[in-house]
């Protein structure tokens, strides 16, 4: 009989263990230790994932949660007629768009609300202290509002292909669209950023 330590170990993927395929098929027959290792294995990945989406931490943790929890309650909906990540992806990138489509909601209505009186307010200024940063920082962190800045449809192509280096075709699966779309959106947020970064290229 194995304890819950060598449970987990049994399920690493680093020990050689089952595959997400494998671990979503035991989880479906009620072995919560599958779950555990589902989570493990896709807390961090997903939590970059949405991350770039939106540009908020705690936001970002806030869906990957949503995402699990909705995985949890919908186990029985998967079928293993694609790959897992495929699936949890999808989750995640509905839930994040769901988010974007709430903060417009809450923009419009704050604008809605701010009459000709409302002038004692202040906006957070943007400029940080040169101390202490490291220019990739810098780099890597203006390379994230640029992609964040993208439509989303641009964005949402450029953050699976280059981000999590996911093939074309699982693209395509995730957000339900053709190839040849998914390698056009991806060569147009490309160029969009590029026209953007040109400072940082030029600077490398």
């Amino acid at each position: 009989m194995l304890d819950k330590n060598e449970k987990r170990a049994v399920f690493s993927r680093k020990a050689g263990g089952p595959s997400d395929e494998e671990l979503i098929e035991r989880f479906q027959k009620g072995d919560l230790y599958a779950f555990e290792a589902i989570v493990r294995r896709y807390k961090d990945p997903l939590t970059n994932f949405v991350y770039h989406y939106l540009g908020d931490r705690i936001d970002a943790e806030d869906v990957v949660q949503e995402t699990f929890l909705r995985v949890y309650r919908n186990k029985h909906l998967y079928k293993n007629i694609a790959k897992f990540s495929t699936w949890i992806y999808t989750i995640a990138g509905n839930l994040s768009k769901t988010e974007l489509r709430r903060r417009k909601r809450r923009k419009l209505m704050s604008l809605s609300h701010l009459g000709f009186d409302d002038k004692d307010y202040e906006l957070p200024s943007t400029l940080q202290s040169p101390d202490g940063i490291v220019d990739g920082e810098m780099k890597e962190e203006t390379i994230r509002r640029e992609i964040e800045a993208l439509p989303v449809r641009f964005k949402e192509v450029v953050i699976l292909r280059d981000i999590q280096e996911f093939a074309y075709e699982e693209i395509s699966d995730i957000l339900k669209i053709p190839i040849g779309t998914v390698k056009s959106r991806v060569n147009r947020g490309r160029l969009r950023l590029q026209k953007k970064l040109q400072h940082l290229l030029d600077k490398s």
